[in-house]
């Protein structure tokens, strides 16, 4: 073989190599558990939904028994994160990239209390919590102070560091249901109940009716501005001010035998809501949840 074949046999064979390593970074690149929504919810439960504030193909991010998974916009999934339960998940007001969430190893036990910085693909604990690890349910970033978090495990807790510390601040209220912190005062708090809407002004260590007395509130959802969201048996889809919960307007009750658990908003348009339902369903209004259909469906 002649220098010239020699050159060119090298030449051929480092394309083939180029070929060959761009075909596996395809290969791994594609979603390894690409299912739709109606096909996760067959085998595993939501525990949080947000938006995918980072731009890219997801248009959301939803927290499993089995991991994390970005929804996108035809209600096609792809899971991003490794096997593992969460069972509080919540968004950094401060950061889109940063979520924060806790539950169960794959392995079993409990996972503390985690972060992700890279927008729901890896996982680091930042904390044991107080009696830990921790296996917070509920998680709340407060968007007074967005240092300021709350978890519920063996009572409320607190941490005023980012999540690096911890302290229990308070008794759980009965029947809690799910809980958000206050946009205005990092030191309160307000709880859905099975007996009604509660709300702390001291970190849990006391808890007042706010409304609803002796109704099941199954989900509550408060905005940078204040508007809250909350949906109450029997009233529905209603809004009002962190300011007058006394005053609640109507938005809609028309979603049958579902009840929404979990709430977010888009923060690019405050009219595009998400809800989850305790069947693992997506529901989405375009107009401020007034009318609602299901994630993914066309027009």
């Amino acid at each position: 073989m002649t220098n010239s074949e020699r050159r060119r046999t090298r030449q051929h064979m480092q394309v083939i190599l180029v070929l060959l390593v761009s075909s596996l970074v395809a290969i791994t690149m594609l979603p390894a558990h690409a299912e739709s929504l109606q096909e996760i919810a067959e085998h595993t439960h939501f525990h949080g939904v947000s938006f995918n504030r980072a731009g890219g193909d997801a248009e959301l991010l939803i927290a499993t028994h089995h991991g994390m998974f970005a929804v996108m916009k035809d209600g096609s999934t792809a899971q991003i994160s490794t096997t593992q339960d969460f069972m509080g998940f919540s968004a950094d007001p401060s950061d889109p990239m940063r979520y924060f969430g806790s539950g169960h190893p794959a392995g079993g036990g409990n996972s503390g209390f985690l972060e992700t910085r890279d927008g729901g693909a890896t996982w680091s604990r930042l904390s044991d919590g107080v009696n830990g690890p921790v296996d917070f349910h509920s998680l709340s970033v407060s968007a007074a102070n967005p240092k300021v978090i709350y978890g519920v495990f063996n009572g409320i807790q607190m941490s005023a560091d980012g999540g690096l510390s911890w302290q229990v601040t308070g008794g759980i209220p009965d029947g809690l249901v799910q809980f958000a912190a206050s946009s205005r005062d990092p030191l309160r708090i307000v709880a859905a109940t099975k007996t009604g809407l509660v709300v702390s002004d001291d970190s849990g260590k006391s808890w007042r009716n706010a409304a609803f007395d002796g109704e099941i509130v199954s989900a509550i959802r408060i905005e940078s501005d204040g508007i809250a969201y909350a949906f109450v048996l029997g009233h529905g889809f209603l809004t009002s001010n962190e300011s007058s919960f006394a005053e609640w307007v109507p938005l809609s009750n028309s979603f049958g035998q579902a009840i929404p658990l979990h709430i977010a908003s888009n923060s690019k348009d405050p009219n595009h809501l998400i809800i989850s339902t305790q069947t693992s369903e997506l529901l989405e209004s375009l107009d401020g949840g007034k009318n609602w259909k299901s994630f993914g469906q066309r027009q």
